[in-house]
C-alpha cells in the first residue's frame, strides 16, 4: 500500500484523511491497516513517532461503521497519551459525528465522565485505573467491545499496571479482536501477548528501541554546577521548540523557575500537577505559545508534537531504554532533530549503560561527545585555615564581663534601665524593709450598688480579684 486511496475506506474517512494531510502511510500504517481490516489479531512494533495511533484507529473506525452495535476499547499508560489518542480519533471522525468517543482518565471529574458515558459511546480511550473505577459502577460496560487495543504495552508494564490489566482482561468478551502496539518487545510483553492474543500477526518495522535516523545526538561532560549555565547556552544557540527532561518533580519546578527568570517562555509538566495544568502546559507548548517544555519521563512516551526541534537531557534517565524514547520526541514525521545530554560525574554509570545499549543497536558511532569541563572556570576553593601555634606565654585571665543592663520598671516609668549593681543594692534595701513591722491594712470599703468581688475572701490578701 503506497497511498491511503488504495484502501477501500468509507468516504467520511477519506475526507478526514485529506483534511489531516494524510496521503502517504508510514511503514507501520501500510503494513498494519490491511491486516487489522481482515479481523486478525496483531502485534505491532515500530520506532517511536512512526504513526502507530493512526495504524489502529483507521481500521477500528472502518469496522465500527459497519457494525453499529459494537464498541472498541483503547488502553494507554498515561493521561497525556490517552488525550492525544482521543484527539486523533476526533479528527478522523470529524465528518461522522455519531461516532462518539469518551475519554476516561484520572485527574478529571468522575461525575462529568459518568454523564458522557450515559450519553452513549462507540470508542473508549482510557487509562487502566480509571477504567476499573467505571467498571465497578457498570459491570457490563465492556460487554459489547469487539476490538481491544493495548497501546504502549511495554510502558504500561514499566509503570506497574500489570495488576490492573489482569483485572481488565476478564471483563472483555472472549470473542474479540486484540491489537498490541509497543515500541519494544521485552519478554514480559511476549508472555502477556500469548495469553490475550489468538494467533497474532507480528509486524516489526525497523529494529525496536532505535531512534529515528535523522536525530543528531550529542553529549557533554560537565561539572554538576554547570548545568544551569550550559542549559541557557544551549537554548540561546538553538532555534525552535525545546523539550527538556529532568529526573524529579521538584527539579522540574526549579529549572522552570530558573528559565522563567531569564525571560524564556517556559512551561512544565510532571505527575504532581493537576490534569488541567498538564493539559494546558501541553497545549501551550504544542500551539507554540511557549518555546520550552520542562518535563519528567511522563512526556517520554506517546506525546506526538511534530515541531519539537531539540531534546535536552538535563538529567539522564534511570533506564537506558527511556533514553531512546526521550530523544524520540524529536525528528518525528520525517523531520530532522537534535538531542543533547548533560553528563556529570554522578551520571557516568548511567551513561555507560546507555552507551552499551547504543553499541548493541549499532548507532553509537553517530554520537558526538563534547568535554565542557575545561571550557568553564573551575570552582575555586577557600584557602585552608592556619593551624593555631602553641606558645610558651602564660595563660591570660579572661577579661571581666561587661555590666549587664536589665530593663526594669521604676517610679512608674517603662523602659528604664538600671545596672546590675544598682539592682543588688535595691535587693538589700528590700530585705531590710521586710524585717520592719507591717502596716495595718484598712478594711475595704463597701462597693456601691450590686458590684462585688469574685471569690471574695478578705483573709486572702494579695490574691488577684476580678469583678463579676
Amino acid at each position: 500500500m503506497k497511498t491511503f486511496q488504495e484502501l477501500v475506506l468509507p468516504q467520511t474517512i477519506h475526507q478526514a484523511l485529506k483534511e489531516m494531510n494524510f496521503t502517504v502511510p508510514t511503514p507501520i500504517q501500510a503494513q498494519a491497516i490491511p491486516v487489522v481490516l481482515t479481523g486478525q489479531d496483531l502485534i505491532g512494533c515500530a520506532q517511536t513517532g512512526t504513526g502507530k495511533t493512526a495504524a489502529y484507529s483507521i481500521p477500528i473506525l472502518v469496522t465500527l461503521l459497519k457494525n453499529m452495535d459494537e464498541t472498541a476499547l483503547i488502553l494507554a499508560p498515561t493521561r497525556e497519551l490517552a488525550i492525544q489518542i482521543t484527539e486523533v480519533i476526533e479528527e478522523l471522525t470529524q465528518f461522522c459525528k455519531h461516532m462518539r468517543v469518551v475519554n476516561l482518565i484520572g485527574g478529571m471529574s468522575m461525575h462529568q465522565q459518568l454523564r458522557n458515558v450515559q450519553k452513549g459511546y462507540r470508542i473508549i480511550v482510557a487509562t487502566p485505573g480509571r477504567l476499573l473505577d467505571h467498571c465497578e459502577r457498570n459491570p457490563r460496560m465492556l460487554s459489547k467491545v469487539s476490538m481491544f487495543v493495548l497501546d504502549e504495552a511495554d510502558r504500561m508494564l514499566d509503570m506497574g499496571f500489570a495488576p490492573q490489566l489482569r483485572r481488565v482482561f476478564p471483563l472483555l468478551p472472549a470473542q474479540r479482536q486484540t491489537l498490541l502496539f509497543s515500541a519494544t518487545l521485552p519478554p514480559e510483553i511476549q508472555k502477556m501477548a500469548e495469553k490475550i492474543l489468538k494467533k497474532p500477526k507480528k509486524i516489526q518495522v525497523g529494529e525496536a528501541s532505535i531512534p529515528a535516523d535523522k536525530i543528531n545526538q550529542q553529549a557533554r561532560k560537565i561539572n554538576g554546577e554547570q548545568k544551569n549555565d550550559l542549559l541557557m547556552d544551549e537554548l540561546n544557540q538553538r532555534e525552535g521548540s525545546v523539550l527538556v527532561f529532568v529526573r524529579t518533580q521538584h527539579r522540574t519546578d526549579r529549572v522552570s523557575r530558573y528559565l522563567d527568570g531569564f525571560g524564556i517562555k517556559v512551561t512544565r509538566i510532571h505527575g504532581g500537577r493537576s490534569q488541567g495544568q498538564r493539559t494546558k502546559a501541553l497545549s501551550d507548548f504544542k500551539d507554540g505559545r511557549v518555546r520550552v517544555l520542562v518535563a519528567t519521563d511522563i512526556a517520554a512516551r506517546g506525546i506526538d508534537i511534530s515541531h519539537v526541534a531539540h531534546v535536552i537531557n538535563y538529567d539522564l534517565p534511570q533506564v537506558p531504554e527511556d533514553y531512546i524514547h526521550r530523544i524520540g520526541r524529536t525528528a518525528r514525521a520525517g523531520r530532522a532533530g537534535e538531542a543533547m545530554s548533560f553528563i556529570s560525574s554522578d551520571d557516568m554509570e548511567q551513561w555507560k549503560n546507555i552507551e552499551k545499549l547504543l553499541f548493541k543497536k549499532g548507532i553509537a558511532s553517530s554520537l558526538k561527545m563534547i568535554d565542557s569541563r575545561s571550557s568553564m572556570p573551575a570552582k575555586t576553593q577557600a584557602p585552608a585555615r592556619p593551624k593555631p601555634v602553641k606558645t610558651g606565654y602564660p595563660k591570660q585571665t579572661p577579661a571581666a564581663a561587661p555590666v549587664a543592663h536589665v530593663p526594669t520598671k521604676s517610679n512608674g516609668s517603662k523602659g528604664m534601665f538600671q545596672t546590675s549593681a544598682a539592682l543588688s543594692s535595691r535587693r538589700v534595701e528590700t530585705a531590710k524593709s521586710a524585717d520592719a513591722p507591717k502596716a495595718q491594712v484598712a478594711p475595704r470599703a463597701a462597693l456601691p450598688g450590686n458590684i462585688r468581688f469574685k471569690n471574695d475572701d478578705s483573709s486572702r490578701g494579695g490574691h488577684r480579684r476580678s469583678y463579676r
